[in-house]
């Protein structure tokens, strides 16, 4: 076991690694940084001294060991809109976005759960066809739609809920929703089509053979069988939901690392989104090797394996 945790650990660092070097290229890949920077009336004085500012004045083999250096210090620049660390701009934000993260995903899991449950015990009723209507709905309508469309009615119409903003519980439900509503699709077909797997296994006769009630049988046996795959899910669905809240916070005006990011973009603010890119990768690396540490403690073939 703890050969495995020193192994996945390693790669965990080659990962992040990884990653550095992938944000390093991509951020010199789109042209010289300092190019789309120029602002008009700027001198050639005053371009020198950003080019030196952000170290493109060098060749690139420096330049990569100068960012390499820096990363490990935790340091990613200064961003030249804001005037402030890039770093801590980020982390500023990193509450937002997992707050919004983790209620899209425990909302998800949740209605999942329910969901995934009551259509593999009424395998072919007007449950399980109900069910499979809204995995199909929610795995084809895009995020940023779903969002604009909650907005009209709950907001413009309706005006039950605030169309942006953070701060309040009801700031909560539209982007949650949002958010959730595909990986919340997602799973319910994975804990359905597992549930019909596992419940048809020959331990699952005999517990019923000895007496025990249907909600022990799925309480105690099958959704414990199904722990597994769905950490697997879950574990990958947290980069996913990353990724979307990009979007979702977009939308929502919600004050997360996403919408940072996209401002940074469309400003040209390298540091700002090199420090973005690394956290939120660094975050998914995290996700999944907690992910493997939690097979271990869920399932004993892996513990001992």
């Amino acid at each position: 076991m703890l050969r495995a945790l020193v192994r996945r650990l390693l790669s965990s660092v080659l990962v992040v690694a990884g990653v550095v070097v992938v944000v390093f290229v991509l951020a010199r890949v789109v042209g010289d940084p300092v190019a789309l920077m120029i602002q008009p009336g700027l001198g050639e004085d005053e371009i020198a001294e950003l080019r030196r500012s952000l170290g493109t004045d060098k060749p690139v083999w420096q330049q990569f060991l100068v960012f390499v250096a820096n990363v490990a210090r935790g340091d990613f620049g200064v961003s030249p809109w804001q005037g402030e660390p890039a770093l801590d701009l980020v982390l500023e934000r990193i509450p937002a976005t997992l707050l919004l993260t983790l209620a899209a995903m425990t909302l998800a899991l949740v209605i999942a759960l329910v969901a995934g449950a009551l259509s593999a015990l009424h395998r072919g009723s007007a449950i399980d066809r109900g069910a499979m209507s809204l995995v199909l709905l929610g795995q084809s309508v895009p995020n940023f739609w779903l969002g604009l469309m909650l907005i009209l009615l709950f907001s413009t119409t309706l005006r039950w809920l605030p169309s942006a903003g953070y701060g309040t519980a009801a700031h909560f439900v539209l982007p949650t929703l949002t958010l959730a509503f595909f990986f919340m699709a997602r799973l319910t077909r994975l804990v359905r089509s597992e549930l019909l797997e596992v419940m048809s296994q020959d331990y699952i006769r005999t517990a019923r053979s000895k007496g025990l009630s249907e909600w022990l049988i799925f309480r105690r046996h099958a959704l414990r069988n199904i722990a597994v795959p769905l950490v697997t899910v879950l574990a990958v669905d947290f980069g996913a939901l990353v990724g979307g809240a990009v979007v979702t916070e977009t939308v929502f005006a919600w004050p997360g690392v996403g919408r940072l990011m996209i401002q940074a973009i469309g400003q040209r603010d390298f540091p700002i989104i090199q420090a973005g890119a690394f956290v939120l990768a660094l975050g998914v690396v995290l996700a999944n090797l907690l992910a493997d540490l939690a097979y271990a403690w869920l399932d004993p073939k892996v513990r001992f394996g």
